[in-house]
């Protein structure tokens, strides 16, 4: 392989897809180096070479790049609430767009040519329609989103200008935890819907609040396309070893294509814990779309990624028992099935 025995600079590599990813670059033979400023990430999560520090500290990236012989960036780092987008849309644009400036042109200063890149769904906003595929138009209705569509952009005019090549892997929803429950998801703010369910069903948290019951979908609740973080980071791998062989700007999707509902992950969570999961039913989010599903085509045909890992036992299953790890929970069953799910209607 072209990038032989060079190390693979891998940015916010402490945190909970970055960390995952690193074990699956060691796993298929590369040398990696992680920087993280450990703001959401854990030094813990890493068993490799690891560098604190920050992407806005330009002095810092010279350096690393001088001293390293490096081949290629899979480029994680940044801020990825959507919530806190909104309100505080100049963090995301620093973090993400100039921080992330700061690390491109380091790159061309030191001729590092290739970049894998953790992009999003959230480029695409509401969907016209479904599947989403790579091809659709593009209108994100936050700042999170508009961050990652507007580094994609600019990933595309340095590869004109100066023969960077890249991969921009567009998640859907991340999730689940690594097969041997040693890595998983854990920030201080709890934002994704399936640790919110583990949260209630492990007494953390007294009720679910379930945004829109009137979706035109099976169960009127939303419907997402679930991505387990252990192929997520599978597809990284594929990305990295495409711009070994191929030169160019590249955009793929992540997901499976198929979409489970809000209920049926709650109903999941019940029958692989044995608790009761309390649910109450609010409003819509402004901007929450009924359903979102990948178009997977693209990215099995180009890089031969399959989801290995992405059923709903699965996901569930290794969420749960990391967050047994993480918070010390028993293992005990309380219940057998939930034929008696409460339910609470809210305005």
């Amino acid at each position: 392989m072209g990038l032989g025995k060079k190390k693979i600079l891998v940015t916010g590599g402490a945190g909970y897809i970055g960390s995952q990813t690193v074990r699956e670059l060691q796993k298929a033979g590369f040398d990696v180096l992680v920087l993280d400023n450990l703001s959401t990430g854990s030094a813990d999560s890493v068993n490799c070479q690891l560098i604190v520090g920050d992407l806005a500290d330009a002095v810092l990236l010279d350096k690393i790049f001088a001293q390293h012989n490096i081949g290629a960036v899979v480029h994680f780092a940044g801020s990825i609430i959507v919530e806190e987008s909104v309100l505080y849309p100049e963090k995301y644009f620093q973090n993400n767009v100039v921080n992330g400036l700061n690390l491109l042109n380091v790159m061309v200063r030191h001729g590092v040519k290739k970049i894998i890149f953790s992009s999003s769904a959230a480029v695409y906003g509401e969907p016209e329609r479904l599947p989403i595929s790579e091809t659709s138009i593009l209108r994100p209705t936050n700042p999170y989103g508009e961050t990652k569509l507007m580094f994609e952009k600019i990933l595309g005019w340095y590869g004109s200008a100066h023969e960077l090549s890249s991969v921009s892997l567009r998640y859907f929803n991340a999730c689940g935890a690594s097969l041997d429950g040693t890595l998983g998801e854990k920030r201080p703010f709890v934002t994704h819907l399936i640790p919110k369910i583990l949260r209630v069903a492990a007494r953390q948290d007294e009720m679910l609040k379930i945004y829109g019951s009137d979706y035109n979908t099976p169960d009127g609740t939303a419907v997402r396309d679930y991505i387990h973080v252990v192929d997520l980071a599978a597809a990284h791998v594929l990305a990295l070893k495409k711009l070994d062989e191929d030169s160019g700007c590249f955009t793929y999707n992540v997901g499976t294509g198929v979409g489970y509902s809000v209920k049926q992950m709650v109903d999941a969570v019940m029958e692989v814990t044995g608790k009761m999961v309390m649910i109450e039913y609010s409003n819509r989010r402004p901007g929450d779309p009924a359903q979102l599903m990948a178009d997977v085509a693209k990215i099995k045909q180009d890089l031969n990624f399959s989801a290995q890992y992405s059923d709903l036992n699965t996901i569930v299953s290794t969420a749960w028992n990391w967050h047994k790890v993480c918070y010390n929970i028993g293992y005990d069953k309380t219940l057998s099935n939930h034929p008696s799910l409460q339910r609470r209607e809210t305005d």
